[in-house]
């Protein structure tokens, strides 16, 4: 009985310890959560001086968020940039990862070469768009380059250019995430038994077999982690698009992402659609990282 006593004693500093995390959880993740899903049925919005609201309108807001039309365009702007990211990211990662992880190149100076592939994450978007902004301005110094070598006649609108700003918007989140995938792809391979290793190279396998007979399906659980929490922060897409483009996506909208179409009603104080559309983007960024998961992981039997 003395024993058991002593268990619960030490057990509830467990307990004592998550209280800490359950207060920031409710205060900053569940009642803001509540707030949205709550906000979503309410007429709720500045017309002038003038406050509309809040009046219960159920299910409108979105049944008018879905019937503007605007909102599979935004989505397609969003994975299409997500995927001219990721696709170029997660190779890289692959590749830089089974380059530092693998001991016969008895690679020197690794530390140094590490903390350089980090450092990126650490810039903050803002800062990574205005160097963007500036460097491929039309009087900027990639056009004045070009046009000395005599690549260009005249200077090139990189910023009116559909793809020429969803490549830009690629490549910058791709900089700044590629050393944090890079960091968690290590690990996991450090990880993988290394006799593994050995017995394959003892068999006669190749370093290309090694990686993709071993490797990768070794390293799968965490590439499915890096997929889906990829996928989410692409979805969450806003502060590269909107700096680079002054908040508004263009060429076009060809931009615009779902989180630029949200600030768009928060900054108008249409908290009514802009709860309706945080709502659908919360369900869709489930679905989606739901059918990311099952494509992925085979279900064990």
């Amino acid at each position: 009985m003395n024993k058991k006593s002593k268990v619960v004693r030490y057990n509830k500093w467990g307990y004592i310890f998550l209280i800490p995390f359950i207060v920031t959880y409710v205060v900053f993740q569940l009642v803001p959560l509540v707030s949205t899903v709550y906000n979503s049925f309410f007429e709720n919005y500045r017309s002038g001086l003038t406050q509309i609201g809040p009046n219960f309108v159920g299910l409108q807001n979105y049944v008018t968020i879905i019937q503007n039309g605007d909102l599979p365009t935004y989505f397609a702007n969003t994975m299409i940039m997500w995927v001219m990211c990721f696709v170029p990211q997660i190779i890289i990662s692959l590749l830089l990862g089974a380059w530092f992880t693998d001991p016969s190149l008895r690679l020197k100076c690794q530390q140094f070469f590490k903390t350089v592939i980090y450092l990126p994450n650490l810039i903050m978007a803002s800062a990574f768009a205005m160097l963007f902004f500036t460097l491929f301005a039309d009087s900027g110094p990639i056009n004045s380059m070009l046009m000395q070598i005599g690549v260009l006649d005249e200077a090139y609108k990189f910023m009116s250019n559909v793809w020429s700003v969803r490549t830009l918007i690629a490549t910058m989140n791709c900089l700044m995430w590629f050393g944090n995938t890079t960091i968690l792809l290590m690990a996991g391979m450090m990880g993988i038994d290394t006799s593994l290793f050995e017995a394959a190279q003892v068999d006669g396998a190749t370093a290309t077999q090694i990686f993709y007979r071993i490797t990768l399906p070794l390293l799968k659980p965490i590439l499915v982690y890096v997929m889906i929490t990829s996928l989410i922060g692409g979805l969450q897409l806003f502060d590269v698009p909107q700096i680079l483009t002054n908040g508004t996506g263009d060429p076009m909208r060809s931009s615009m992402t779902l989180i630029m179409y949200l600030n768009k009603h928060l900054y108008s104080k249409n908290f009514g659609l802009g709860g309706a559309l945080s709502v659908i983007l919360f369900i869709v960024t489930g679905i989606l990282s739901l059918i990311v998961y099952k494509i992925t992981v085979k279900e064990e039997d």
